[in-house]
């Protein structure tokens, strides 16, 4: 059975996600190296250091500053997130960066374990692909009248490690 791409766009919005861009895909069952579990756990670390690549995106994460140097340190993630893949390993995705993106665990990775449940056994299926490693909904981003002094400092702070790590 294959979803269309009109009826998967209207469920990931019934969802509270009408902004998330969804890819088509045709799964296939992979078999996991032994170590994937060390290369993944690996592979998160050097993950989270990216993410100062997206300074937008952290600022609206609202994270304390302790929760920010840890996740752009690659230390620990912050309570209620989510690394995704975007491809699943087990359907054939690989275990890269590239493949990976973050996210809220409630309610947006919940509810993306829900479309992927809803579209087992589908030939077809689709797949989440936010445009940056990290997700955050635009009804998030677009923020409000007034300033966030928070969301305004850790922006800074992301700024100054992206333009350290593009100096160094």
């Amino acid at each position: 059975m294959k979803i269309s791409e009109t009826a998967a766009i209207a469920r990931i919005s019934e969802l509270g996600m009408d902004d998330m861009p969804l890819v088509e895909y045709t799964p296939h069952a992979t078999k996991l190296p032994p170590d994937w579990f060390h290369k993944y756990h690996e592979l998160v670390h050097k993950f989270m250091e990216t993410l100062t690549d997206c300074a937008t995106e952290l600022a609206f994460m609202n994270l304390s500053q302790n929760e920010f140097m840890a996740l752009v340190t690659g230390r620990a993630l912050p309570r209620n997130t989510s690394i995704r893949w975007r491809i699943p390993i087990t359907m054939g995705g690989e275990l890269s960066i590239d493949n990976m993106f973050l996210c809220r665990t409630f309610p947006h990775s919940h509810r993306l374990d829900r479309f992927l449940i809803e579209q087992s056994g589908n030939e077809t299926i689709w797949l989440p692909n936010p445009a940056h490693a990290i997700y955050i909904t635009t009804h998030t981003a677009g923020g409000g009248a007034g300033g966030n002094a928070t969301s305004d400092r850790l922006a800074q702070m992301a700024s100054q490690i992206a333009n350290d790590n593009s100096l160094g």
